[in-house]
């Protein structure tokens, strides 16, 4: 036989009913709850940057700029040396050597332009900046300007170069560089970004700026790398195959500028075919943190960077950008899928692994991008994470907010049955109220109100129900007050249990006291109607019978309605005393089951009896809180020679009911004991 999935089995149905939950959360709640997922959608899309793309995202984008290093890092292409750019740099050596250290020496640099020119190299690139007169500037202006091989000349601007050149400066370096107008040398910008302290992406493009070190060079050496004439994206740094080998062959300028003519031809072969970059590789001179620094503790000079621009135009390794859009259907989708989650309700066993899977795949996606020459740079990884969790965190409030509500609600009701730490108990543990019983030992309340069947007949439904309602209420509160389970109501009679669906060692103590207190209520109740109207029909006493033994107890009906009920002969037992009352002139009657169970001392022997319609006998015990202790042991000394010696019981007992002429059961139990049969029971009517 197949079975049909159901609206409560299937995905759907959970996630109507999680959305229901949600909803029923309360207006004020919804309205948070939207507020909330408006916060984790710009978070899962703005996590590098907020929307004006200045300012950092607070607590992300650090995080963010982190995993970006890592991924780029272990992702880098490993490369052996690449001796396509080759640097020809000043070092430390080389200004102790020049006993000069800023400016670099200039006269250093014009010899080595004109011993360079002649080796053919494809194009030179110099990453300094003439921004102040220096004795060799002649020198160097005539070298310049003679440069066969054409030159890129470091530009720098007060506007996008702030922090390294001032006013002045920018003044000089233009009237210095004006002066290769018709030449071979040309002005190149060598504006690096380095936004959030590393330079991990191509500078912004700027109208009034020359090109880019890097993009001048290719393109004066026949080689303009088109793809990259807009390109802002991220530089695609690589990492040495080898540790003791560097990306790029170095040589020490000293070498050009004092040549011996027998090294310069094995130089040549160095340079030719070749871009150099000209610049500084010095210890506390134009270091640049890149996306590797974080990783390797490496602070590059600045030459090398532009190295690495020039090597990715080459290998014309164009990083895909990603679209916008794109960036927000992924936030949207990231957010729906947490709310999706969270209406799911599912627990916790079962999140915790999809959670490891999801961290997984929100780190795994940038890292298979960036594998795939995808510009994962201000990719949201950091933010889809934590706005997934915002956005899962808001639903479910929403939903157990409504849970609380529902769970209040489910207490409150279930609390006019049973008392609310039970209620508790099952709404956190359901499976205790499952379909079907089991067999326990429970204290079992059978209550009555003697003459109301009468007196209903006699006044006004309305006055009828108001009564009633009023009587059940107080019995009722005498119940749950005590821990006991309401199992029904039947007319005024009400009927209750102790020990299901939940046993506490006291329930037996629970239930004798609540037994007294009710018989005490409908005292009260009488007085109440007898002062309310005194036309109104008299009310007789509550009359109350208890019994301890065992009851199925559980849920028993069909497929459209259940009852949590008790079934046994306990139950049976237990009316029989309260019907016996009446007989014995009592309010409340225990079985000896019930009294010895119950912990209490307050208990008087009320002889042995056999109820209507049962054949075992039942020991009778009345409880009288406030009786004298040795005419109870006088009462139990009768109760025991009465099957044996029926004149002497009857003498004790008679001694015990002259000292309390009012008491009717006393009175009551005399009588009957001159009425038992041989083996000391009465038997009841």
């Amino acid at each position: 036989m197949k079975l049909r999935p159901t609206p409560g089995n299937s995905p759907f149905g959970w996630l109507r009913r999680g959305w229901r939950n949600v909803r029923e959360a309360g207006g004020v709640q919804l309205a948070a709850t939207l507020v909330v997922l408006c916060a984790a959608l710009f978070i899962a899309r703005f996590s590098w940057v907020l929307p004006d793309g200045a300012e950092p995202t607070p607590l992300t984008s650090e995080a963010e700029r982190a995993l970006y290093d890592l991924r780029a890092y272990y992702a880098a292409d490993l490369v052996e040396q690449d001796s396509r750019v080759v640097l020809v740099v000043y070092t430390d050596q080389t200004l102790i050597k020049a006993r000069k250290r800023s400016p670099l020496d200039r006269g250093v640099l014009a010899r080595t332009l004109r011993n360079l020119d002649g080796m053919g190299a494809k194009a030179i690139g110099i990453d300094i900046l003439f921004d102040q007169p220096q004795d060799e500037d002649d020198q160097l202006i005539e070298t310049l300007r003679t440069m066969r091989t054409p030159v890129a000349l470091a530009y720098a601007n007060l506007a996008t170069n702030k922090d390294d050149i001032v006013y002045e400066q920018q003044q000089y370096l233009e009237e210095f560089q004006g002066q290769f107008t018709g030449t071979r040398t040309r002005p190149a910008s060598i504006r690096l970004d380095n936004t959030f302290g590393a330079t991990r992406v191509w500078p912004e493009i700027v109208a009034d700026l020359p090109p880019l070190l890097g993009r001048a060079m290719l393109t004066d050496a026949g080689e303009p790398a088109s793809n990259f004439a807009g390109y802002e994206g991220s530089i695609d740094y690589r990492r040495a195959k080898f540790v003791d080998a560097p990306l790029f062959p170095a040589l020490q300028i000293d070498l050009f500028a004092d040549a011996d003519p027998e090294v310069l031809p094995f130089l040549a072969d160095q340079i030719a075919g070749k871009y150099i970059l000209i610049g500084g590789d010095i210890v506390d001179y134009d270091r640049v943190e890149t996306t590797f620094t974080s990783i390797t503790g490496e602070v590059p000079p600045g030459i090398a960077v532009h190295a690495e621009i020039i090597a990715q135009m080459l290998d014309n390794r164009v990083l895909a950008p990603i679209p916008s859009w794109v960036l927000w259907v992924m936030a949207a989708l990231v957010v729906l899928s947490a709310a999706l989650t969270a209406l799911l309700e599912w627990p916790a066993r079962r999140l915790a692994p999809f959670l490891i899977v999801l961290i997984l795949v929100f780190i795994g996606i940038p890292a298979l991008l960036q594998l795939r020459n995808v510009d994962t740079y201000g990719l949201p990884a950091v933010g889809w994470l934590v706005g997934w969790i915002i956005a899962f965190t808001a639903v479910t409030a929403a939903a157990r907010a409504s849970g609380a509500v529902q769970r209040n609600f489910a207490t409150g009701a279930l609390g006019k049955y049973i008392p609310r730490d039970i209620a508790q108990a099952i709404i956190d543990k359901p499976e205790l109220l499952s379909l079907g019983g089991e067999k326990r030992e429970i204290f079992v309340l059978f209550s009555d109100l003697e003459g109301f069947t009468k007196m209903s007949h006699a006044i006004p439904p309305e006055m009828v129900a108001k009564l009633l309602n009023r009587y059940l209420d107080l019995l009722s509160q005498v119940v749950l007050d005590h821990g006991g389970v309401i199992d029904k109501f039947v007319g005024d009679a009400v009927v209750a249990f102790w020990g299901a669906p939940i046993a506490r060692p006291d329930d037996g103590t629970r239930a004798a006291k609540a037994g007294y207190a009710i018989w005490q209520a409908g005292e009260h109740f009488r007085r109440e109607v007898a002062a309310m109207d005194a036309s109104l029909p008299k009310i007789g006493k509550t009359r109350v019978g208890l019994h301890f033994g065992e009851a199925v107890i559980g849920n028993f009906g069909g497929a459209t309605r259940i009852q949590y009920t008790a079934l046994g002969d306990s139950m049976n037992t237990a009316a029989r005393l309260e019907a016996a009352n009446k007989a014995l002139e009592s309010s409340v009657m225990a079985s000896r089951e019930f009294a010895e169970a119950s912990g209490l001392d307050w208990w008087r022997p009320m002889g042995r009896v056999q109820l209507r319609g049962r054949a075992r006998p039942v020991d009778l015990f009345e409880p009288v809180p406030e009786f004298p202790g040795a005419d109870r042991e006088t009462l139990a000394q009768a109760c025991l020679l009465a099957a044996s010696d029926r004149a002497a019981a009857i003498r004790l007992a008679q001694d015990v009911a002259d000292r309390h002429p009012d008491d009717s059961a006393l009175r009551n139990l005399v009588k009957r004991m001159r009425e038992m049969d041989e083996g000391g029971t009465y038997v009841l009517g």
